[in-house]
């Protein structure tokens, strides 16, 4: 290291803030080594010193925090949670590098917080996996202004919350297709239990995991591409190691008074399991959201169908299941805190049945979900701050080998909470 170039990287550490450590500091010996111990000072800031990352790549922190409390009642208890949200707490680390004109290079890493807790919360148990800390996404990429972006790593998938990603209305925190609320909360049948969870009757086979509009929404170790934005168009796919594959094609656009945005995505999954039965799932989603600018009323919707050419684990044929979600409201800024967004919502989920309610003789379920709410936004503080009501009801065709319908017992939320970015 030059003396001067070191000399004059102290100084603008200095002038920038930047924080020298607690320790006693020797005094500099002026003789045979001179400004030796100068530069020791400066190895040791430029070793514990944060930086926004070097000379050539950015390091940008962000993330979100969110937190929700949940009063439910499901006609026998009722009691009052802390929860995670829809959209759990997470931290980010993003980095670029401009290359040349025109390319660039990056990375995203990605820790969640409690990203199962929201899934799991039952009438036994207010805060499940209590050290549950996941590194959800790890991977770089490389992009061109003409030729699209290449991404590599552990990463989302082009169907990856496909029709959620397009939701611009606000509210898709605290109201989404996926099943968040009561997924872990057992069923009850004239007030007593029958043995499954609410996530038993909205099941999604193509991961093994997840719960109504969640079906591919973990994140995999893929290789992924995304075309440059072509007259509103964005074309994405994405191939992942054990035989999965997916594609989607989002639109985006504001046309005349109106902001438009829509959404297609197929996957196919091909995993061996460990049962080792191979898995052979499919996924089709489709969403669309368009809001009147002028006035501020939207409207939402979102399909999805999950067809299984596997077995069960007990070797019972798996039926084909759907969804449909519809959400309609007003987003307006009535304050100087930002919009007001007022909402309903409407869901309804067919024959989404996890392997041991089929293999327990069911042949058929249907859930539903009503749910209303009202969500402030607050620029200032980069803040969503909200307050839901939710009804689940259903019921199971030929449960336990019992002819008909068993008619399942409402389950109740009133829920508010916040998330705030950061």
């Amino acid at each position: 290291m030059k003396r001067g170039a070191g000399l004059l990287g102290l100084l603008s550490a200095i002038a920038t803030g930047g924080a020298l450590s607690t320790q006693p500091v020797a005094a500099a010996d002026f003789g045979g080594s001179c400004c030796l111990d100068l530069e020791e000072r400066i190895a040791e800031l430029e070793a514990t010193t944060a930086r926004k990352g070097n000379r050539k790549v950015s390091l940008t922190i962000a993330g979100q925090v969110a937190h929700q409390i949940t009063f439910w009642d499901d006609g026998v208890e009722s009691n009052a949670y802390v929860t995670g949200a829809g959209s759990p707490t997470h931290i980010r680390m993003l980095g670029n590098a401009q290359i040349a004109s025109g390319w660039s290079a990056g990375y995203n890493i990605h820790v969640e917080f409690f990203g199962r807790q929201r899934y799991w919360v039952s009438q036994d148990d207010p805060n499940p996996f209590t050290s549950d800390i996941n590194v959800l996404r790890s991977f770089w990429y490389l992009q061109s202004d003409k030729l699209g972006k290449l991404s590599l790593g552990k990463q989302s998938q082009a169907s990856d919350d496909a029709p959620i990603l397009i939701d611009a209305s606000g509210s898709a925190g605290p109201a989404n297709w996926v099943v968040h609320d009561g997924s872990g909360f057992f069923l009850l049948h004239d007030g007593t239990r029958i043995g499954m969870r609410w996530g038993d009757v909205a099941f999604c086979h193509h991961i093994e995991g997840g719960f109504g509009g969640d079906c591919n929404g973990a994140t995999t170790n893929s290789v992924r591409y995304d075309t440059p934005t072509i007259a509103g168009f964005v074309l994405s796919a994405t191939w992942g190691q054990d035989d999965f594959w997916d594609a989607a094609i989002n639109y985006a656009s504001t046309i005349s008074d109106f902001k438009v945005q829509a959404v297609a995505a197929y996957s196919e999954n091909k995993d061996v399991r460990a049962s080792p039965i191979p898995r052979d799932s499919k996924y089709l989603q489709l969403g669309a959201y368009v809001e009147h600018l002028s006035t501020g009323l939207f409207g939402y919707v979102a399909y999805g169908a999950e067809w299984n050419d596997h077995p069960t684990a007990g070797g019972n044929a798996i039926p084909t299941g759907t969804q449909e979600y519809y959400k309609a409201g007003l987003r307006r800024k009535w304050s100087s805190l930002g919009h007001t967004v007022l909402y309903g919502e409407y869901s309804i989920i067919e024959d989404m049945m996890s392997e041991r309610l089929i293999d327990s003789g069911a042949t058929g379920s249907k859930f539903t979900r009503v749910g209303m709410g009202v969500v402030q936004e607050i620029d200032a503080a980069s803040m969503s701050l909200w307050l839901k009501y939710r009804r689940n009801t259903g019921d199971i065709a030929n449960f336990n080998g019992v002819a008909g319908e068993l008619d399942l017992d409402d389950l109740d939320f009133i829920g508010s909470g916040a998330i705030i970015r950061f």
